[in-house]
Order: structure tokens, then C-alpha cells, then sequence
């Protein structure tokens, strides 16, 4: 008779379990949710799906039920996750060569990140708004903060080199913020030796063009702008040379 009984009692509760299992699923999500905050994902969606928030458990302007994350965290999970976003955008445009239009996105992406917080003392522009006291970033979002960032000002450098007139400050500039991040980014060092070089700066294109052999000792188009540097380097020493000769005899 208990064996009965207890054949009925899961039968009963089978059939509850397939008429309410996404309801009793999402109670049991709710009540995880309330006992541990919001934890940082470990890869972040590249293009569509949910927002960093939701994918997190939080309830962003939404009705559905779930962890409501303080207004800080809930701010800076969205942040980073349109940062994302606009840096994707940005990638595609590039590829369809449409580069006035990957450079808006990349700046989008970069403006969304002015807000966040990378790394205690960092200097340069990033301004934090968050209030840190209440909202820091974890691990994982310091890594996809940080590497969003250098994607977006390395691909910012690329851009502009199509332009029709480059702006060899600026991308000496975005080359440099890059390098601040990741000393020895191979696109970042060449890229910073072509605008010295544009720019009249040869002592310090070499300098980048040498750290960028170091790392690829047989690219060509390294070892061309480092032939040309030379030769305008001892081109400029003969004629100061020259000059300093007309200077003694006079």
C-alpha cells in the first residue's frame, strides 16, 4: 500500500512539475538571486542576446521578475554592454570599408566607457562617474572594459590610415593610449612609428619601429618605414652637416 501511495504522490507531483516548472524554475532562480549579488559573467555576449544586467540575473526597466541590482551596478552593467555593442557595430562597418561610420562606433563605444573605472590610478581621460563605494568592477569586467577599450582605439588607428588626409596626430595619439594598456602590441608600435614619421619626429618613429621589429623581425612593411626613417635621418644629419660647415667658414 506505501509503495501505491508513493507511486501517486510522484505521479502528482510530475504532473506540477510540467505544469508549473517554468514558474517553480523562476521562483527557485528568484530566491538564488536575493541571497548573492550580482556576479560578473565570464564572457560577454559580442553582438545581440541579452544585456549584461539581464544575462546577470538583474531586472533592467523590465516587469518580468527577478534580482533588482542597485542603480549603479545596474548603470555600469549597461555601460559596458553598449560599449560592446558599438565596438561590434564598429568591426562590421570596417569590414564593409565603411570607415566614417566605424569611426562614430568606436567613439560610441569609447564614450560609454568614459563612466567606468579600469584600473586604480589610471591616468588619461576616463573619468569615473560611478560612485566606487557601491559599484566595482569585478575581475571579468575589468578585462572586457580594458580590452574593449584597446580594440576600439586600435581599430580608431586603422580608420583614420584609410582616410583620404590622415590625421597622423590623432593616430599617434590612440596608438599610444594603446600602448599605455599593452606595451607591446605589435599594430599599436608600428602604427606609432608611421606617425612619428609622418609627423618629423624620426628619433622617435625608430624607437617604435625598432620595438616592432623586435616583435615581427621579418614584416616587410616594418622593415620599409624603418629604411625610409633612416634615410631621412641621414639626410637631415648631412644637411645640419653641411649647414654647420657654411656657419664655420662664414
Amino acid at each position: 500500500m506505501h509503495g501505491t501511495l508513493l507511486q501517486s504522490y510522484q505521479r502528482k507531483q510530475a504532473l506540477v512539475s510540467e505544469q508549473h516548472g517554468p514558474l517553480l524554475s523562476r521562483e527557485l532562480r528568484d530566491m538564488d538571486a536575493k541571497q548573492h549579488s550580482i556576479k560578473s559573467l565570464k564572457s560577454y555576449p559580442e553582438a545581440g542576446g541579452r544585456s549584461l544586467a539581464a544575462a546577470a540575473g538583474g531586472d533592467v526597466g523590465g516587469g518580468g521578475v527577478g534580482y533588482r541590482a542597485g542603480a549603479p551596478e545596474v548603470e555600469m552593467e549597461v555601460k559596458i554592454q553598449k560599449a560592446v555593442d558599438f565596438k561590434v557595430e564598429g568591426h562590421r562597418c570596417y569590414k564593409e570599408k565603411k570607415f566614417k561610420e566605424a569611426i562614430g562606433k568606436y567613439h560610441r563605444a569609447l564614450l560609454q566607457l568614459k563612466g567606468v573605472h579600469v584600473v586604480e590610478g589610471t591616468t588619461g581621460s576616463e573619468v569615473n562617474l560611478l560612485n566606487q563605494a557601491t559599484a566595482k568592477l569585478t575581475e571579468d569586467q575589468r578585462r572586457v572594459v580594458e580590452s574593449t577599450e584597446i580594440e576600439c582605439y586600435d581599430s580608431l588607428t586603422a580608420c583614420l590610415l584609410q582616410s583620404e588626409l590622415v590625421n597622423y596626430e590623432r593616430v599617434k595619439e590612440y596608438c599610444l593610449k594603446v600602448l599605455s594598456h599593452q606595451q607591446d602590441h605589435f599594430k599599436a608600435m608600428y602604427r606609432a612609428g608611421i606617425a612619428f614619421y609622418h609627423l618629423g619626429d624620426y628619433d622617435r618613429a625608430l624607437r617604435y619601429l625598432r620595438d616592432a621589429k623586435n616583435r615581427e623581425p621579418t614584416d616587410t612593411n616594418v622593415l620599409r618605414y624603418i629604411q625610409l626613417t633612416e634615410m631621412k635621418m641621414s639626410k637631415s644629419g648631412q644637411r645640419e652637416r653641411e649647414s654647420g660647415g657654411k656657419e664655420t667658414v662664414g
